[in-house]
């Protein structure tokens, strides 16, 4: 994708510099996608107000977040809802090594989650995309500023550098969701790859 040479040259030890986070503003309507996984996955989407908001980033950690973001979107192929399950946005985990933009955040999350960062500071996020359509990334709010994990890019970038518009996101402190304010009328579906 457009960002392969900054995926390359991401080292894996060394910690990004610090920027500031994304603000919220304000409730946002969750995706029909979102309600339905949670449904299934209700642990998926519950917040654990006893966890940190942020993660606190170490060489170690970074190299953690960076790893799983380039094993996962190296692993999964690339596929919309509409040609893998005949409908249009459906969010889960690509179990049988298929899925399109959530799916592969899903999966980032859980594994992240498995290797102890908090579920809490890891928000699903809906973008504009280059394209201009609907889009999820996984941010991560850390104590160095708000970081993306995208399937588009192998490199973990603050928010600010993806050159996304930034709709809404998973609240770190109700079931729901948040605006991010960057668009007024928010897409209904993250449909693409």
């Amino acid at each position: 994708m457009f960002f392969g040479a900054a995926a390359q040259a991401q080292t894996l030890a060394s910690l990004p510099s610090a920027s500031n986070p994304i603000a919220n503003m304000g409730a946002a309507k969750p995706l029909l996608g979102w309600v339905k996984f949670c449904d299934t996955y209700p642990a998926e989407c519950a917040v654990d107000t006893s966890e940190p908001e942020t993660v606190q980033l170490t060489p170690q950690t970074w190299k953690t977040i960076v790893s799983v973001n380039q094993r996962v979107n190296s692993s999964v192929k690339a596929v919309t809802d509409a040609d893998h399950w005949g409908v249009v946005d459906v969010w889960g985990f690509p179990d049988d090594g298929k899925g399109d933009c959530e799916d592969y955040q899903l999966l980032k999350r859980r594994i992240l989650v498995e290797s102890g960062l908090p579920r809490r500071a890891m928000r699903m996020t809906v973008v504009i995309d280059e394209l201009g359509e609907g889009h999820a990334v996984l941010m991560i709010r850390t104590n160095q500023g708000d970081y993306v994990l995208d399937n588009k890019t192998s490199s973990v970038l603050p928010w600010h550098r993806t050159g996304y518009a930034y709709v809404k996101r998973e609240s770190e402190n109700a079931i729901g969701w948040v605006s991010l304010g960057g668009i007024t009328s928010s897409p209904t579906t993250t449909a693409n790859r």
